[in-house]
């Protein structure tokens, strides 16, 4: 496949014009994209022609007319489309399945997932609900929530390591909370264990959760927290990044 050096180098051009509020000058230009001077000038003045950048003084700044350059389109995008790349980097890099909710109610309702190996009993799918309190999205999801909502969840047994303590789950909620993220050990069902991470919004305030999932032979929870942890952190970020740059927001 063919590389393009000369849209490369106007690409490139353009981001250091808008590094710089009120413009950079040519000189300026060169020593932050390393180009000689004259070629930074031929690709300004190529952007001033097309409408993409002008001369204010010796300096040179963008246009609005750059935002036609993808954003109408990255602006259209949904919550899930934003996240699935994501999703699909994040279950290749871990070799196990990923998946990203939302609390809907006292339920985590799946909005987007990869599944690389069937784990549980039921076919998880988008729009599948699981209980919020016997998972390690819903417990992310449920770290912001005052004690008074944590208070009205009655959690029930669903495998033998459920919790069902209300003030066991209240400090579960709250470690996780602290901690940033969630381990859950085979209490949604046996043999299954999963750990998640917020994913924020612009405020800093949690709008979902990603997951990983594993089966218990297959990693222990030190190993989760050691060799998965840290993926997880980083495809949150980047999903954050990416929704707060579109303003996609998550639904029920």
């Amino acid at each position: 496949m063919g590389f393009l050096q000369s849209l490369a180098r106007g690409l490139a051009v353009m981001v250091a014009l808008g590094s710089a509020r009120g413009g950079v000058t040519l000189a300026d230009c060169a020593k932050v994209t390393g180009l000689p001077r004259a070629t930074v000038r031929r690709a300004v003045q190529a952007l001033e022609r097309l409408g993409y950048a002008a001369a204010r003084g010796t300096r040179f700044t963008l246009l609005p007319r750059v935002l036609e350059l993808g954003y109408a389109h990255l602006s259209g995008l949904t919550f899930r489309e934003i996240v699935q790349p994501h999703l699909a980097d994040l279950a290749a890099r871990v070799d196990e399945s990923a998946s990203v909710a939302v609390l809907s109610g006292d339920d985590v309702l799946y909005v987007a997932r990869v599944q690389t190996v069937s784990l549980m009993s039921v076919n998880i799918t988008v729009g599948t609900r699981f209980p919020a309190y016997a998972t390690s999205m819903g417990r992310v999801l449920l770290a912001e929530q005052p004690d008074e909502r944590l208070a009205a969840i009655e959690p029930r047994r669903l495998a033998t390591r459920t919790v069902t303590s209300r003030d066991e789950l209240r400090a579960l909620v709250r470690r996780a909370a602290a901690d940033g993220y969630a381990l859950v050990d085979q209490e949604l069902e046996e043999g299954v264990r999963s750990i998640a991470v917020p994913i924020k919004d612009r405020t800093g305030s949690t709008v979902a959760a990603v997951n990983v999932a594993t089966h218990a032979g297959r990693a222990g929870n030190d190993a989760l927290v050691r060799d998965v942890l840290p993926a997880l952190r980083e495809t949150a970020a980047k999903m954050a990044a990416d929704l707060a740059y579109t303003g996609a927001v998550a639904a029920e």
